[in-house]
């Protein structure tokens, strides 16, 4: 029966059973395939990869393995610009935005919070995520492996912590986000950006007391919701210091 060779590096490690972790394991198959097909049968999702050699050499996902063959398959490198090597996927979106499905309400939050356009709906199916995702050039954020092997995703990620606070400090680690970071530029109810709101529209929206006390405030076009850099402000201010996520535009 023909074999090839396989090796994943990096976090596609945690998509394998613990013996074929950090090392090369065979692999047979009846009849030659793409090797977006026999990695993904191996459990990794192809919009985490963002490298693959056979023999040494870049290839694509439409690559047929053959008896014989070395296939190293490499991470996605958000972070790092290795254009002169062929991509297997668009090139990275260098200005993220997300879509999330529905176990990361509170990831959403937190990251409109920093400033990050999250889409998120408690309702979402998983062809709409997908479908949202290609079309509009979002990274889709899930707790579900399989869903990243909808063939029209380009841009996903398998969110590995459980705890919503350790998943934000995953996110942007992962995709570079610390210098992007503009904590409360968003509306965190309705993703919006939020905008400078005059004097004149805090009459119904803004209690009295808030309103002698705070010079500037700011507001949602899209649900009228206003804010201000008042307790809660500070307090969320503190709470994303306390993360140490790195360098953070001012707000």
């Amino acid at each position: 029966m023909p074999e090839a060779l396989f090796r994943f590096y990096g976090e596609l490690n945690d998509f394998l059973p613990p013996e074929r972790r950090q090392a090369a394991f065979p692999h047979r198959f009846e009849l030659s395939a793409p090797v977006k097909d026999m990695i993904e049968g191996l459990g990794v999702p192809h919009p985490e990869v963002d490298l693959l050699l056979a023999n040494g050499q870049s290839v694509d996902f439409s690559y047929m393995v053959r008896d014989g063959d070395r296939i190293s398959v490499y991470p996605v490198f958000e972070s790092l610009d290795i254009t002169p090597v062929l991509r297997v996927r668009p090139a990275p979106l260098r200005d993220p935005r997300f879509v999330l499905d529905t176990h990361l309400g509170k990831l959403a939050g937190y990251l409109r919070m920093l400033g990050f356009d999250a889409l998120y709906r408690n309702d979402y199916g998983d062809h709409e995520l997908a479908a949202l995702s290609a079309r509009e050039r979002r990274i889709l954020l899930t707790r579900d492996a399989g869903l990243l092997k909808h063939g029209v995703i380009t841009h996903g990620y398998w969110v590995r912590e459980t705890d919503a606070r350790r998943q934000l400090s995953e996110v942007v680690r992962r995709f570079d986000l610390a210098g992007r970071i503009e904590p409360f530029s968003r509306c965190l109810r309705c993703n919006q950006r939020l905008v400078p709101a005059p004097q004149e529209a805090l009459q119904e929206g803004v209690p009295p007391a808030a309103r002698r006390r705070y010079g500037e405030f700011w507001r949602c076009l899209q649900c009228g919701r206003f804010y201000w850099q008042g307790s809660h402000y500070r307090r969320m201010k503190a709470w994303i210091a306390a993360l140490g996520l790195g360098r953070q535009r001012s707000p």
